[in-house]
Formats: C-alpha cells, sequence, structure tokens
C-alpha cells in the first residue's frame, strides 16, 4: 500500500506487513517467493505428491503432500485420483500439474493432454495470471484402455533448503536431502545426502584417487629452449639400431648385379596359389585316376617287360586295391559242388556297343571305344546274377568275365554227355540191322 503524502507529493512505495495495516495475496505472494522457489516441500526420495497408476483404467493418483506455487501454499491430506483422456489411435504424453490460478484463487491438480505423436504439454508459467509446476509424464499408448504402473515418470522439482550453521554435534536431526551448511567444528560444508553428511568439498589425495593410470605418456610436445640450455647432455650420440627408407639414401646406384644366392620359399611374394601339371609321364607307375577309368578300364601301357615266370591275374576291391586272383585250395575252404542250369547260360546274348564319351584329367572330352564285343550287365542279372558286380552304391557295374567260362563248364559238360549217349545210340541201332 502506499505511504501517506509528504510535503504535498505522493510517494509510490510501501511497506509490509505492519500491524494495522491491509496486506493483499499479491503482496504476500510476491513476498514468499523471494523466500522459497516453487517446488514440492518433501525429500526426493519420498511420496510426496508422487504421480502413480496400477493399470486399473484409464487414471493416475497423486500421493498427499504440501508444496509451495508463486508464493502460494498448496496442502493435500489424502490420495487424489485423476481420470486421463480417452487414448488415441498415435501415442502421446501428458502431464500432470498443480495449476496456480489467482483469479480463481485455488492451487488445483489438472491432466494436460498431450498430441498424439507428439511430446508432452508445455508448462504455463506467468508472473499474474496461471502458473503450473509439473509433477509426472504419462506415456499414452495408442488404443490403450489402462496405464500402467511403468507409463508414468516422476517430474517433480522440491524445494531448496536454507544453508545453515552448526557444530558436529547440533546438526538438524531430520535434514532434508541436500541440506547444506557449514560444519564449524571441521570448519568444512557439508550436506545430507539421505544416509550421512557428506563432505561437500573433500580433500583429496593421489592414493585416495580412483582408476589412476600408473604411467602418463608425454603427448605430441616441443620444446623452444635452446641447445645450451639443456643440461645433462651426452657429449656424443652413438646410433642405436635403426633402419632408413630406401628413398632417403643419397649417391645409390641405379642397378644391382645380383651375386649367387638363394631364396627360401617363404620369402618368395607373389607366387600363385597352385600350379596346373603341364602335359607329362609316369612310366611304368601305376597311378588311379590317370591309368584306370571305371568305363573303359585299364590304361595301363601293355609293352612292359615280363619278369620273372609267374603272371597272375587280379582283382580291384571296392576301395580300389589290387589284389591277385588265387585258385589253389590252400586259400578255400567249405569246397562244394553248385548246379548252373545249361539253358541260363544259353540265354546270355552277345553284344556289340559303343562306349560313351568321358572326361580326362584336363576337363576334356574323350570319345568312347567305337564296336566293342561284350554282355551288358543288367541282361545277364536276369539268368546268372552270380558273376554280376554291383558298386559301392548297389547299382549293377560290371560282368565277372573270369566266372563266365565256369559257367560254361556245366554247359559244355551236358553237350559232352549227350554226344556220348548219341554215339551209344548210333552203335545200338548199327547191331540191330
Amino acid at each position: 500500500m502506499y505511504a501517506p503524502r509528504q510535503g504535498g507529493f505522493s510517494i509510490a512505495t510501501s511497506s509490509y506487513p505492519f500491524d494495522g495495516q491491509a496486506t493483499t495475496e499479491t503482496d504476500f505472494s510476491r513476498l514468499f517467493r523471494e523466500l522459497q522457489d516453487s517446488g514440492i516441500a518433501g525429500t526426493a526420495t519420498g511420496l510426496d505428491l508422487k504421480v502413480a497408476a496400477d493399470a486399473s483404467g484409464m487414471k493416475v493418483s497423486i500421493q498427499p503432500g504440501f508444496a509451495l506455487v508463486r508464493g502460494h501454499a498448496f496442502l493435500s491430506t489424502a490420495v487424489e485420483v485423476l481420470p486421463v483422456a480417452a487414448a488415441d489411435t498415435a501415442a502421446r504424453t501428458d502431464r500432470v500439474v498443480l495449476r496456480l490460478n489467482p483469479t480463481a484463487n485455488n492451487i488445483t491438480l489438472a491432466v494436460l493432454k498431450g498430441a498424439p505423436g507428439g511430446s508432452a504439454p508445455a508448462l504455463t508459467q506467468t508472473d499474474t495470471d496461471l502458473f503450473e509446476i509439473s509433477l509426472g509424464l504419462i506415456a499414452v499408448s495408442a488404443s490403450a484402455s489402462n496405464i500402467a504402473l511403468s507409463a508414468v515418470t516422476d517430474d517433480r522439482s522440491f524445494l531448496g533448503t536454507r544453508v545453515g550453521t552448526w557444530t558436529s554435534s547440533t546438526r538438524p536431526a531430520s535434514a532434508r536431502v541436500g541440506k547444506l551448511g557449514l560444519n564449524r567444528t571441521t570448519s568444512k560444508w557439508e550436506y545430507w545426502d539421505g544416509a550421512a553428511w557428506t563432505d561437500l568439498a573433500p580433500i583429496v589425495s593421489w592414493t585416495s584417487v580412483t582408476n589412476k593410470p600408473s604411467t602418463f605418456p608425454p603427448s605430441a610436445h616441443s620444446h623452444t629452449v635452446d641447445y645450451n640450455d639443456v643440461v645433462n647432455k651426452p657429449g656424443s650420440f652413438p646410433p642405436s639400431g635403426h633402419s632408413h627408407s630406401f628413398w632417403s639414401l643419397t649417391d645409390i646406384p641405379r642397378e644391382y648385379t645380383p651375386a649367387g644366392h638363394t631364396h627360401w620359399w617363404d620369402q618368395i611374394q607373389g607366387k600363385p596359389g597352385q600350379f596346373p601339371p603341364t602335359d607329362h609321364g609316369h612310366g611304368q607307375y601305376l597311378e588311379w585316376w590317370g591309368t584306370i577309368n571305371r568305363a573303359n578300364g585299364s590304361d595301363r601301357p601293355h609293352s612292359n617287360t615280363p619278369a620273372g615266370s609267374n603272371w597272375y591275374a587280379v582283382w580291384v576291391d571296392g576301395n580300389h586295391n589290387f589284389c591277385r586272383n588265387t585258385s589253389s585250395i590252400r586259400f578255400k575252404e567249405n569246397v562244394r559242388d553248385v548246379a548252373i542250369a545249361p539253358t541260363d547260360v544259353l540265354a546270355l546274348r552277345p553284344r556289340v556297343y559303343d562306349r560313351k564319351p568321358t572326361v580326362n584329367d584336363e576337363g576334356e572330352q574323350v570319345e568312347g571305344r567305337k564296336d566293342e564285343y561284350g554282355l551288358i550287365a543288367e541282361e545277364v542279372a536276369k539268368t546268372l546274377p552270380e558273376i554280376v558286380v554291383h558298386d559301392e552304391e548297389g547299382r549293377i557295374d560290371s560282368v565277372r568275365y573270369d566266372l563266365l567260362g565256369v559257367a560254361l563248364l556245366p554247359v559244355v559238360q551236358e553237350q559232352a554227355r549227350r554226344l556220348a549217349a548219341l554215339e551209344r545210340r548210333i552203335e545200338e541201332l548199327g547191331r540191330d540191322r
């Protein structure tokens, strides 16, 4: 309010509050906001005016508490429940606020709806009209039907605390987190961290520093000191082991005639990863892929000079190993006769055919032999399966021609018996005449 006129002039000054003087809401608001900021009167770890949800619907609850908003007091003594607007098809963020309305003479709790797909609504903070402080943020999912506890973010700000002075025995008994003061016993500034009084600016010794490096390599730098200023420098500098790039050398010759020398294989650079063989031969050495062809038979030269007096027929087993074909009884057991029907042997049909083309080691196609005489293994298998050979996959592969002569013996023997019988019959007929 204005002071009375003095000397006929009106002085636009005021002072308050005093006895017998009307002090307005505006006056008290201006006074109290200078004494304390707007915020929650409580500790940051407490529940004062904290926003929460429990997924029971589109709503949130606010715990009891006390707050100051631009010099005005707000007190809630019970849990308040506020509705949250229905969810949109896109997610949004709502904000829970304490709203000072000087025109309505009140401070109320409210939920500000955010724009779908946007950020939380901004706070309204004017000096003479509406003034809002934030309590919490609500993440409203698209088409949600309830607000979960995890959807609420604490957004409260708290009142500051006055700076005090005390001794170690007269500290505040129930200090708020962040309470700051000068301890005259220790001559140190300290604050309450919620569990203990902590030194605000502790004296740090080198041994108490954690995670410090064990060495400090110098970074790139230079010295502008004259060489003569350097102390304890050596009188001479014998060169240590080092190297020079070729192009830093002077008076180098233009060419270097190599002396007799050798190189290790590992020292050779740019060598190929593989070496395709040129045309060559292996003489009398027998190698599987170069000398044996499953379709065309052996390509081993037949002009080898015989040695020794004994020659043997050989077999090739399924693993492509050669073995001698033996017939002596000393290599056999469980010997018994076998009955072979002559009709089965006489059913065999000699054929003439051409071999299919094959591919050699160099990947070139080679024509097969023409007009080759022999038997068809599949046809032989119908009457004499005993002399048919199957490959590793069970397919019919070849005919044991060495056993074909054994199969022919019963036919020859049967023919011999018939001839002998006919001769006896002719002799008997001759005597009867």
